[in-house]
């Protein structure tokens, strides 16, 4: 199976939602809820500090990566953080997800970033396992707290 990489474009905007939707991110209440993620997505293609990243298969999108560069006030070089990584089910254990990691790498390398950082849900235990196989390391514990 071929996979090609490419950035993502305002015209796969619904694409992009319904992979985020397959990783468990909210799905819009209403119509003003879907202008506003449709938005903040669009917002991502005009800031030079975010990028998305599609993963094809021929004519089919199946997977994706966020990118966020972060400057950080300790480093000369900026972080690449990873918000979202998703391989639709069907496609998933095929290296696809290591191809968008792998792009990730490359984008970094390009941009000097210091390092690669990503965030995984404890539930996410196979995850946790992939990321491990990529060489990531675990080298903190993620704190939130819901203001909704």
């Amino acid at each position: 199976m071929s996979i090609h990489i490419r950035k993502a474009a305002k015209n796969d905007i619904s694409i992009i939602l319904d992979l985020l939707y397959e990783l468990g991110r909210p799905k819009p209440d209403n119509n003003s809820d879907d202008d506003v993620f449709q938005r903040q997505i669009k917002e991502y293609f005009s800031d030079d500090n975010k990028e998305i990243r599609l993963a094809e298969t021929g004519t089919a999108v199946v997977g994706m990566v966020s990118m966020v560069f972060l400057s950080r006030l300790n480093q000369k070089y900026p972080e690449l953080y990873i918000p979202e990584l998703v391989v639709t089910k069907s496609f998933q254990n095929q290296g696809i997800g290591k191809k968008l990691i792998n792009t990730c790498i490359v984008i970094a390398k390009e941009k000097k970033c210091h390092r690669i950082r990503l965030e995984s849900g404890n539930q996410r235990k196979e995850s946790h396992k992939f990321y491990k196989k990529l060489g990531f390391e675990q080298t903190a514990l993620s704190f939130s707290k819901n203001l909704n």
